[in-house]
């Protein structure tokens, strides 16, 4: 089914009942055979006692010493319920204990015996709420005439699958390294069922690397027929429907500055335009494809998005999160009129947010030039210099169709620099670290940049900025994008309403301190401002230093060790890598990134339904759309 029963759990509010009608509704479920299964686990959560149904109605019961982990197991049989909770007990589930759930399965763990100073609460799988493998990486063998098996490489798997034929050669397949589909999970005494789905060699060395990483992890390159049928009925151009109640701000310069494409599937998803105002002042706006208004919730493109939750790129195999024609009709490609959210800023002249808005918006891009041409624009004026990425550049005689965004491309020079100095100045760092370049890209410098591969306009998922010959076209694209989701997540906490934050959470002190007595002893002094934790701008300090000496990319990855992992949160918190105390969000990558839709999803939300007064009768209203409804 396409639910899993966690997902189903989480649609019952408190103590409340719900008909099997709305949950339907709610889980986006439309076909007869999706019902059907519906009632078959609503039928199996009331037998376990987990709902209670009244009058044809459900709701959950409430269970004490019931915990919700995830199992974490080792070769020898014995796992640990691992909870979502920081600091919470982890519960130890013996292998008899585990009733069919295998390692990395969301499940909830009746507790059995509590824990004490030395020895972990015990506990029994109560019920399996999600699976964590759809497939598994395996080595088929023969057990009999007409059975085979498939044994999988991950030995936290204590199982053997029985294998269906499916017009694979299964006796070929013997001992080699097989990705094996799961038909169907352990049901009482009869073990799971699976089908191959590629034969991959007779061992890892011998199976391409990538295709490997794919089946380990189930990712796959191509999409049910059923979400290509829906990308097929997007519509093929705009309709005055598809326009209404926007901000037409086609007659408005705007260009795209791009990187290099590994894909026939480009993402191309931001766009910029910037307008001077009287006084000095400027309107900058970042616009991003409004991938939301063509992507239906529950449908069948949402799912599939869901459950990639992220573009994967794996050398130059690029995983999408939409099929290329998703990507056809929201990218922002020169000379087509283009769907958008825009977050619109007014800026002083040191580059100072005064106001801003976010609007639906009507775009048409009148330039598109990648980091390339735009270096050999930015720095024109310069008459000597070490840059290496100039020596192949394009001629100024070659760029002649851009000299009408020459100007806009110097003051975007300028204000994404007033920019990071304000990044800096509040403590943010960056990490000069390597980029990873492609082989046969070219041998020369440019070459050798161009080839990196710029997965997202942004901070990305180590939480800090990773720097290394960062040009300033690329830092140009990236200034505006972190500032663009700032200001996104500034104006969802200001009108309190749901939402995902992208939180980074504070280093550990004594793993930091324990850093500090290692450098101490490569004749540097480091120190931090506060012995009782860490602050960003001790990183910043910290980077400063590390520049200064031979070991500098060493000191950089252990120092880049000390860092928690970025994470998404429906709770607004710091942002430790870019020293944000107010909260901060992912908006600006829709087409690749789920959370990003998910934002798009809200603010369409406020546009179309937020109360901007505080009743039918009340004269005053705000602009919930603008930066001045903050507070009010």
């Amino acid at each position: 089914m396409e639910f899993s029963i966690a997902t189903l759990l989480a649609s019952f509010p408190d103590d409340k009942l719900i008909a099997p009608k709305a949950l339907e509704k709610k889980l986006g479920i439309r076909e007869g055979d999706e019902a059907q299964k519906l009632q078959i686990a609503l039928d199996a959560l009331e037998r376990i006692n987990l709902l209670e149904k009244d009058r044809g109605r459900y709701r959950r019961v409430p269970e004490e010493n019931l915990v919700e982990g995830k199992l974490r197991c080792s070769s020898k049989g014995f796992c640990f319920a691992i909870q979502d909770v920081e600091g919470a007990d982890d519960i130890y589930v013996r292998e008899s204990q585990l009733n069919t759930a295998w390692n990395g399965d969301r499940v909830l763990v009746s507790v059995t015996k509590e824990g004490s100073r030395r020895r972990s609460p015990e506990g029994e799988v109560r019920l399996i709420l999600e699976r964590a493998n759809q497939s598994v990486l395996g080595r088929v063998k023969q057990v009999g005439e007409d059975d085979y098996r498939a044994v999988p490489l991950d030995d936290r798997l204590l199982f053997e699958l029985e294998l269906k034929r499916n017009g694979v050669n299964l006796q070929e397949a013997v001992e080699q390294l097989v990705h094996v589909e799961i038909l169907r999970y352990p049901l009482g005494q009869h073990p799971p069922v699976g089908r191959v789905a590629q034969i991959l060699g007779i061992n890892a060395e011998a199976a391409s690397d990538i295709a490997i990483v794919r089946c380990k992890h189930d990712l796959p390159l191509d999409f049910p027929e059923v979400a290509s049928q829906e990308a097929k009925r997007l519509p093929s151009r705009l309709r005055k429907v598809d326009m209404k109640d926007r901000l037409d701000l086609r007659k408005l310069l705007t260009l795209r500055i791009t990187g290099p494409q590994f894909s026939d599937e480009p993402a191309l998803e931001d766009a910029i335009s910037l307008e001077s105002l009287e006084g000095g002042k400027r309107r900058l706006g970042v616009h991003i494809a409004d991938v939301g208004h063509y992507v239906e919730v529950q449908g069948e493109l949402d799912r599939q998005a869901r459950r990639r939750g992220i573009s994967i790129f794996l050398g130059n195999t690029i995983i999408p999160m939409f099929p290329e024609l998703v990507h056809r009709r929201c990218s922002l490609i020169p000379g087509s009129d283009r769907l958008t959210i825009s977050v619109l800023m007014t800026l002083d002249k040191d580059g100072q947010v005064l106001e801003f808005e976010i609007q639906p918006t009507l775009v048409a891009v009148d330039y598109e030039i990648n980091y390339q041409q735009a270096q050999t624009i930015l720095t024109r004026h310069q008459t000597q210099g070490d840059d290496e990425l100039a020596a192949d550049a394009p001629t100024l005689a070659d760029l002649k169709q851009f000299e009408p965004i020459f100007e806009t491309l110097d003051q975007l020079l300028e204000i994404s620099q007033s920019i990071r100095q304000q990044r800096l100045q509040r403590g943010a760092f960056e990490l000069n670290l390597p980029e990873k370049l492609f082989p046969n890209e070219g041998n020369s410098e440019l070459g050798k940049f161009l080839s990196t591969k710029f997965e997202f306009d942004d901070e990305g998922a180590i939480g800090a900025l990773v720097v290394s010959r960062l040009i300033p076209a690329r830092s140009i694209v990236i200034e505006l994008m972190l500032l663009a989701n700032q200001l996104v997540a500034s104006h969802l906490k200001a009108l309190g309403v749901p939402a995902i934050y992208r939180v980074h959470r504070m280093p550990d002190v004594t793993t930091v301190q324990e850093l500090l007595k290692l450098v101490a002893n490569m004749n540097i002094e480091p120190s931090l401002e506060d012995e009782e934790e860490v602050h960003p701008r001790d990183y910043q300090r910290l980077t400063q230093q590390f520049a200064e000496s031979e070991a500098e990319k060493v000191l950089t990855y252990l120092l880049l060790d000390t860092l928690k992992p970025a994470v998404y949160s429906t709770t607004p918190d710091s942002h430790f890598g870019l020293a944000l105390d107010s909260g901060y969000t992912h908006f600006t990558s829709p087409l690749r990134r789920y959370p990003d839709l998910l934002i798009h999803r809200v603010l369409r939300a406020v546009f179309e339904e937020g109360r901007d007064r505080r009743s039918a009768r009340s004269k005053e209203r705000v602009n919930l759309r603008h930066s001045s409804c903050h507070g009010k």
